[in-house]
């Protein structure tokens, strides 16, 4: 299946002779087949006509829409997804204490595991020490058997989450070091980068969901926000040092992206991508969605990390139709 990103400001999208099109203002043209597309992804000024609106509501292709940095606005969707038995099911056990516990635990333990190996990865890379921060995020997630409940699970996670991005900063290119996380602005070239990845795996994850028939909103782990998925929040944690981080990272230090591809305004505080660079990122996670891997412990063979995402969310399906959240096998890489 095909996924759509369109960037260029002034584009329009329509359909003609059974493949969706995109008009540049260049007068250039490309164009998919309708029968392979699955998600169109639009960042800023861009155009759909009312005949792709009405040919995407109904092949069930979803519509996303971004700012131009990268900002969530908002997405076009069927309701032919809806599976009220299975959304029933889905609310009853969010009640379940006993469940979500044991679940953030296994999501939780996944997520510093993964980002240990990338730090060591990237160390290994610039021949630096990270023994000490790794032993530290590793006493935090052997914290977490014995945790009591879903906020002292998050403390442990936040505490790791800070020994993690710390370390990182030093193991990326000069240019580029950083100090910690920041969203809302980014202060640093780094930190919009992976803001705009999770960006586009929460949403990856989001349209996974409602075709599973799950609704978003009912989280596990993450305390309910208004307005946000956070069970696709929840389900995200596995996946950010798997698939954004590590972009991110392998783009920077493989000298793919410029510090002077970066600029900020005075309108819109923080550090943003330019539109090349900006391109070329979300080129670059595309492709990452589409390598295959073999980290699923319950497959024998190789799927794409996009495939990957998809049968985890059946993975949670049996989990909360059978009540057993052993069922779910978070992603652990080596």
């Amino acid at each position: 299946m095909s996924y759509l990103y369109v960037c260029e400001q002034g584009a329009v999208v329509g359909i003609a002779e059974n493949r969706f099109q995109v008009k540049y203002r260049n007068g250039m043209l490309k164009s998919i087949p309708a029968e392979t597309l699955e998600v169109i992804e639009i960042f800023g000024k861009v155009q759909l006509t009312t005949q792709c609106l009405e040919e995407c509501l109904k092949r069930g292709v979803n519509v996303i829409f971004y700012s131009t940095y990268g900002s969530y606005y908002g997405r076009l969707v069927s309701t032919s997804h809806v599976n009220v038995r299975r959304q029933r099911i889905q609310a009853e056990i969010s009640k379940n204490e006993e469940f979500r516990l044991a679940f953030s635990k296994r999501i939780i333990s996944a997520k510093i595991r993964n980002q240990v190996v990338i730090l060591r990865r990237y160390a290994r890379t610039g021949d630096r020490d990270v023994q000490r921060p790794i032993a530290e995020m590793q006493y935090m997630d052997s914290k977490l058997e014995d945790g009591k409940s879903i906020e002292q699970i998050m403390g442990y996670e936040g505490n790791a989450a800070k020994i993690y991005f710390r370390t990182l900063g030093n193991l990326i290119h000069p240019d580029f070091r950083f100090e910690k996380r920041t969203k809302r602005p980014p202060l640093d070239p780094f930190n919009p980068m992976i803001s705009l990845g999770y960006s586009i795996i929460l949403n990856e994850i989001y349209g996974k969901l409602e075709a599973k028939g799950l609704n978003p909103y009912f989280g596990l782990m993450h305390k309910d926000r208004e307005k946000h998925p956070t069970l696709a929040s929840d389900l995200m944690e596995e996946w950010r040092a798997v698939l954004v981080d590590s972009t991110a990272l392998s783009m920077i230090n493989g000298h793919e992206v410029g510090r002077e591809e970066f600029y900020t305004t005075s309108e819109m505080p923080g550090v943003f991508l330019d539109n090349q660079a900006f391109k070329r990122y979300v080129q670059k996670l595309e492709q990452k969605f589409r390598t295959d891997n073999k980290y699923l412990r319950y497959v024998n063979y190789s799927v794409s990390f996009r495939q990957a995402l998809d049968l985890q969310i059946s993975q949670l399906v049996k989990a909360l139709e059978t009540g057993d959240q052993e069922a779910y096998m978070p992603v652990t890489i080596r």
